[in-house]
């Protein structure tokens, strides 16, 4: 017995299943988590190894490279990038697509505990971690009030708002740019270190032993056994400046004989200011499988609750991908709702029977709902292409069930019972619609599998759109047969054909009696759009107008804290008396913000500058027009190179020139910029080593 009969004749389990399959559907769509992307987590371990005060050569030759020997006898790696700054190396091992990261992360770890005695005694235990953040900044905000210090401001970012945000879910990091750290400065007179015989390495030896907390063993007191700390610590800056310092000859000074001890601020290493006020930033970023929207609302409940208890404190938001994400999943819903609205249309202007109609119809959301349910149990999102996935296929779902109905209804223009009339319809069209729908799910299966980064995305589009044409299958198979026997009882309509049908019969009619004329003219078009494809401009993912953009100005190499400073207000002066669009300008230099523009490794420099630039609503100009004009006023600014975030127009392609000679690689990178500043559509060209 085919599925349809069997359909037919037990309309109930029918019927339950599909009950079951919309609940389940219903519960996905709610647990599903809403992104402008999918999750794409590369299968990457990175290796971080610090050592306090050392020079970028020091760590190359003496961890740097050691590391990179170490990991590279293991499988399956692609790539090996190193990055180091002033007292910290990171090693980035970047496996192949399909490599168990777990595998890979135990084999990495592996590597560099065998290497740990060849590094230096004095370095930090290195941390080997598995990159697990995905997509940039969720959301951001800059922190300003009128009656606390830069520094109290900071340690209220640190201690306060980091705690309210760890504690949410979905939040994977917390960033803080600009502030202030506490420091305690102790600055050693050479006069007096001469004078006493002592030497600077000697003071530093002896100061490294004094916030020490070490086990002392057990002892026994009250008839009870007890732990035991031996506790060196100082509380103040006081007590350090009388703590004494022993003398080679064996006596012993204070150390405010020799030094002078402040208790302040470290040097800063990081700024923040919206427009021209000096701020605090801050700024989150999520884990993988947790919804952009929901962590986005639920970080913006918390900051209204904490504006609400400090009520001294102001909370200004200046970066989000929330706005982008809901927009996206909102605009993509409607079209779903349109696109399924407008086949309804279609199908009832050429059946011309609302039986017939809304039997097609409700082939549509048993099919999307019960797809949702499937993403979820696959740990898909919806993003851009899953929601893509079901508008494509959105027309496609109600083909099978439009066969049915009209094949039931040809059978009972026959004179056929309902029932009768179904089962014959449906067997006799039975393979065709089979074969129909797994043709479809033949041409989604393989894009699920492509490969390299590109498949990742589209695996989620594939699976997505294969899932929605099965259950169409499913319910035009087996539920659609059973309410075309029981529904489309009615006698059936007898009356001419719609003037549309009609009008289609004709052209068919026209085709068919000039076979040569229409091969030639479908042959015309389909080269005629062949030669169109040069003409299409090209990109990953298209650009799109938003009111946030991320402009990234970076110095030459050696510049400080106060010529980043200079230049960021210069930029803000350019960019206030060129672009009458731009609302606010939030600039961060240094920090871990950097990190979003450049997309790999980085640290915190002094010399990177990263303004976020909102646009004023209906300005009339698109984002692509206003990125032009910002570039049009920084470009003849001397010492400096500017680039966008990437996506839309700010696509970048990033090449790297490898080499030992470091006078040879500058003199190659420059070369091969000069080479490509000619091709047309880039707009800017930057070298960096």
């Amino acid at each position: 017995m085919s599925l349809s009969r069997w359909g037919i004749a037990n309309p109930l389990p029918s019927l339950l299943a599909f009950v079951i399959l919309t609940i389940a559907g219903l519960w996905g769509l709610h647990k599903l988590p809403i992104s402008q992307l999918p999750d794409i987590a590369l299968p990457t371990v990175q290796v971080t190894v610090g050592l306090l005060g050392a020079t970028p050569s020091i760590l190359e030759t003496d961890v740097t490279r050691k590391v990179e020997d170490a990991v590279a006898s293991i499988a399956d790696i692609k790539k090996i990038t190193s990055s180091v700054s002033e007292g910290t190396s990171v090693t980035k091992i970047e496996f192949e697509l399909g490599r168990d990261i777990d595998a890979g992360l135990d084999e990495v770890r592996d590597a560099v505990m065998r290497l740990r005695r060849e590094l230096p005694a004095d370095i930090d235990e290195p941390v080997v971690q598995r990159l697990n953040l995905v997509g940039g900044t969720v959301i951001g905000y800059a922190v300003a009030s009128q009656r606390m210090g830069l520094d109290e401001i900071s340690w209220f970012v640190d201690d306060t708002v980091a705690k309210a945000m760890y504690g949410l879910p979905g939040v994977g990091s917390v960033s803080r740019s600009g502030g202030r750290e506490r420091e305690v400065r102790v600055d050693l007179r050479p006069e007096a270190l001469q004078a006493l015989g002592v030497t600077a390495g000697s003071v530093s030896n002896q100061l490294a032993r004094l916030q020490l907390e070490r086990p002392g063993g057990r002892t026994e007191a009250g008839g009870a056994e007890q732990a035991v700390r031996t506790v060196a610590v100082v509380r103040t800056a006081a007590d350090l400046a009388d703590y004494p310092i022993y003398l080679p000859d064996g006596r012993t000074v204070r150390l405010s004989a020799i030094a002078t001890v402040a208790d302040g601020a470290a040097e800063p290493r990081s700024a923040a200011m919206l427009d021209e006020q000096t701020v605090v930033g801050f700024s989150m970023r999520r884990t993988r499988g947790s919804s952009e929207v929901a962590v986005g609302e639920a970080v913006r409940k918390a900051v209204a609750k904490l504006q609400a208890e400090h009520p001294e404190v102001t909370f200004t938001e200046v970066v989000a991908s929330v706005e982008d994400a809901k927009a996206s999943y909102d605009s993509s819903m409607s079209m779903l709702l349109e696109g399924a609205l407008l086949a309804v249309i279609v199908v009832w202007l050429f059946l011309r029977d609302w039986r017939a109609t809304w039997i097609s119809a409700i082939a549509l959301p048993l099919s999307v709902v019960p797809t949702f349910a499937v993403m979820w149990w696959l740990n898909f999102s919806l993003n851009l292409l899953t929601l893509l996935a079901l508008a494509v296929v959105i027309g496609i779902l109600v083909d099978d069930a439009i066969v049915e109905v009209e094949n039931v209804a040809r059978h009972r223009a026959m004179g056929k019972p309902p029932l009768q009339a179904a089962i014959d319809a449906t067997d006799e069209i039975g393979i065709a619609v089979i074969a129909t729908s797994a043709t479809l799910a033949a041409v989604f299966v393989p894009v699920a599998f492509m490969p390299g980064v590109t498949g990742k995305f589209f695996r989620e589009f594939g699976w997505t759109a294969a899932a929605a044409v099965l259950f169409s299958l499913l319910v035009a198979r087996l539920l659609t047969p059973m309410m075309a026997a029981r529904f489309m009882s009615h006698e059936p309509a007898r009356a001419e054909d719609s003037p549309l049908m009609a009008r289609y019969l004709r052209w068919v009619d026209l085709a068919l009696h000039h076979r040569r004329w229409a091969l030639g003219l479908a042959m015309l078009t389909f080269v005629a759009s062949l030669a169109l494809i040069p003409l299409i401009p090209k990109t990953f993912v298209p650009s799109t107008d938003e009111t946030r953009v991320q402009l990234q100005v970076e110095l030459p190499p050696g510049a400080r804290m106060s010529d980043s400073l200079g230049v960021a207000k210069e930029v803000r002066a350019r960019l206030r008396g060129g672009v009458p669009e731009i609302k606010s300008i939030f600039t961060s230099i240094g920090g871990d913000s950097s990190e979003t523009m450049s997309g790999g490794l980085s640290f915190p420099e002094v010399r990177r500058i990263l303004l976020t630039l909102e646009f004023s609503r209906g300005s009339g100009r698109s984002t692509a027009e206003l990125e032009n004009a910002v570039r049009g006023l920084l470009r003849e600014m001397p010492g400096v190179r500017v680039q966008f975030s990437a996506g839309g127009p700010g696509d970048r392609l990033t090449l790297g020139v490898a080499g030992k000679d470091s006078e040879q690689l500058s003199r190659s990178a420059r070369e091969l910029a000069a080479a490509i500043r000619a091709i047309p559509g880039l707009g800017s060209v930057n070298t960096s080593a």
